[in-house]
């Protein structure tokens, strides 16, 4: 996939997530319908892997270094200035969010859950940014 497509497909699921947070009214709406909260963890957990996806490949394909995690992708990113240092700190907490989707999804608390759907304009900060150093003006 390229990175345009990557981006897109970013954009639509933040349009979801954004739908979604606009229906969700307490973490009690998640623990009722059980629906809300797959929508939510899973559309945060492709958003964020589509991330990590991003600036590993960012990573490899400019050889900016030798990551061994994913966390080291998107700092690398901001080393060499394709991310601002606050996203950067930003998006490893992602990292973090998403290893509790994929490892701890039955001990993660619901009002926490619903939380980071406060912080959707991350996403949408480094899809400019990435946006800006790799993608042509149209």
């Amino acid at each position: 996939m390229q990175l345009s497509d990557k981006l897109k497909r970013l954009e639509t699921n933040l349009n979801v997530l954004k739908e979604v947070r606009d229906e969700i009214h307490s973490p009690e709406m998640l623990e009722q319908n059980i629906r809300y909260e797959w929508e939510v963890r899973y559309g945060l957990l492709e958003s964020i892997q589509i991330v990590i996806d991003i600036a590993c490949k960012i990573s490899a394909r400019f050889n900016l270094g030798n990551p061994s995690n994913y966390k080291e992708c998107l700092e690398l990113l901001a080393q060499h200035g394709y991310i601002d240092h606050n996203l950067m700190q930003n998006t490893t907490a992602m990292v973090g969010l998403r290893n509790l989707l994929v490892h701890e999804y039955t001990r993660l608390d619901r009002k926490r859950l619903l939380e980071y759907l406060d912080h959707l304009e991350d996403f949408h900060t480094f899809i400019r940014e990435i946006t800006a150093h790799f993608l042509p003006e149209s």
